[in-house]
């Protein structure tokens, strides 16, 4: 199904029990956050019965009584569990995805006149997914050029040691100057006044590529040398001082759409393949493609859906101090500079509806997430590693802290070139530690990988470290963006592999003896008291 706007989609949560209104007031300033870290974690007596899943999340909320702010709302969690990530992409199962994906992707090139035609209607599929722009929408129903301010609509500051306001559900679009290709990335943004706020892009993002791409333009546009534009560019986004007044001068336009359809939403947040537009993604998720609108002062097409658009450019000549902010590796990331976004103008809907998230401690609202770009994006990770059988992200490795994964073992050193293969990928790069497991573990199963992994290594000879990128967010790394990774290569070991001892066979009752016990376990059961 998919779901025209935001409020369509709170409207099938409220009907699906999946939502709460909340009319007590409430403060932007930390007490939301409070009251949806607790209903994350499902810290309340009502919810401590529903032992369904290994974590009890509670509903996605919109608080209807903001203080400070007449008839604003806010909404969160509104991804905050494994059925309404299924919601939000319209299946039963996220394994639909991507079985969708891998359908598309195991198009083979037509041999013949026949090929071809059978091919017509799945390249006819495909054309119903990508975006067009509309003459107008929903999202240009009030348009501010000279009056605005950020400090009108309730955003969060979530977490005592935060800087300030963040906000931290934002759709931020930017066009590669060199190609011309739009990106839609997720980064937080702290708000510093009416119209400025710090523009997150970790150097390993997109958005920072388009930027130090506006740099190389405006570095060569000077007759610079391009060792001064790789100098400057290794010291913004995220750098760790203030450029000086050689930077070359100009801008890259930005706008930010706040509160989109949930498709639109998620599509911001997957490592999609470089040359594949998110708004493209979001039309496949949603089975129906996205409706644009042209910005008003700047050269970006934005959701016309969307609750709120923040338009505006970064000065390649400009970072401020950004942060310190509670992030969802449970710490606070630290202070750091970053480019500066100007807003030059703001349209929003009526009475809009301001959508937002914290991360921290997890289990949170992005963890379910991670877990649905885990399931969906399997697909695409076996094109490289065809061997691959299965990957787990656990929500408490903070998405790159621990990959654990299972092959299909056909040769020795195998696991290590899955481990080195993982780390050449993408934002798979960051794995700060990759467990290899055999193809009979079940990696969703954390029990199962401890017994498995700690009793199949010898950790002299089956650990190895390699230096390379790391998460910005990595706090223990020995520099900014750049540390140590692990591997584990927790296989049986085969003699080709220079182990010369036998290897035990696994403790497996015998089947006539189960299906014996089978025959008899409900009256066992009874008798036992497990029913």
């Amino acid at each position: 199904m998919a779901y025209d706007d935001l409020r369509s989609w709170i409207t099938a949560l409220e009907r699906a029990g999946e939502l709460k209104r909340i009319v007590t007031e409430v403060d932007p300033i930390l007490e939301i956050s409070e009251i949806t870290d607790r209903i994350s974690k499902a810290k309340i007596p009502a919810l401590q019965h529903r032992t369904s899943e290994r974590h009890t999340p509670g509903p996605a909320l919109l608080f209807a009584n903001i203080k400070g702010y007449r008839r604003a709302q806010v909404l969160i969690n509104q991804f905050g569990s494994p059925r309404r990530m299924r919601m939000a992409l319209g299946v039963d199962s996220l394994d639909e995805v991507a079985e969708r994906i891998h359908g598309f992707l195991d198009v083979k090139s037509p041999q013949g006149f026949l090929d071809k035609v059978k091919m017509l209607p799945r390249l006819a599929e495909m054309g119903r997914f990508f975006p067009h722009v509309a003459a107008s929408g929903p999202c240009k129903e009030v348009i501010q050029r000279d009056s605005f301010s950020l400090l009108d609509f309730p955003v969060l500051q979530c977490w005592p040691k935060d800087a300030g306001r963040f906000i931290t559900l934002p759709c931020v679009i930017t066009r590669d100057p060199k190609t011309g290709k739009r990106n839609m990335g997720m980064y937080r943004m702290q708000v510093y006044d009416e119209k400025t706020a710090g523009m997150h892009w970790q150097r390993q993002k997109v958005g920072a590529e388009h930027y130090r791409e506006a740099l190389r333009a405006a570095a060569a546009s000077r007759d610079s040398a391009p060792g001064r534009a790789i100098e400057l560019m290794a010291r913004t986004s995220g750098g760790s001082q203030l450029p000086d007044a050689g930077v070359p001068a100009g801008r890259l336009q930005v706008a930010v759409a706040i509160g989109t359809d949930p498709a639109v939403t998620f599509s911001a947040i997957v490592p999609a393949p470089p040359d594949v537009e998110e708004y493209l993604i979001a039309g496949f998720l949603r089975q129906k493609s996205v409706e644009l609108v042209k910005c008003e002062t700047v050269d970006l097409e934005v959701p016309a859906s969307a609750e709120i658009v923040l338009e505006g450019y970064v000065n390649l000549n400009e970072l401020r101090n950004e942060g310190p902010f509670g992030d969802h590796t449970g710490f606070y990331s630290l202070e750091d500079q970053y480019p500066v976004l100007h807003i030059t103008c703001i349209t929003h809907r009526r009475d809009p509806i301001y959508a937002t998230t914290i991360v921290g401690k997890p289990p949170m609202e992005d963890g379910w997430m991670g877990k649905a770009v885990e399931r969906i994006f399997l697909p695409l990770m076996k094109l490289t590693i065809p061997e691959l059988v299965d990957i787990n992200l656990p929500l408490e490795g903070v998405f790159h802290n621990l990959l654990i994964v299972s092959i299909k073992k056909s040769y020795p050193g195998q696991a290590r070139k899955v481990m080195n293969a993982i780390w050449s990928l993408g934002q798979a790069m960051f794995s700060k530690c990759i467990i290899v497991l055999d193809e009979d573990v079940d990696v969703q199963d954390l029990g199962e990988v401890a017994l498995k992994a700690l009793n199949h290594i010898d950790p002299e000879r089956d650990i190895q470290f390699t230096l390379g990128p790391i998460d910005s967010l990595d706090h223990a790394s020995r520099l900014p963006n750049y540390g140590s990774k692990m591997g584990v290569d927790a296989t049986r070991k085969w003699s080709s592999e220079g182990f010369s001892r036998p290897w035990p066979e696994e403790i497996v009752m015998d089947q006539k003896t189960r299906d014996l016990v089978n025959r008899k376990w409900a009256s066992l059961a009874k008798e036992i008291g497990l029913e």
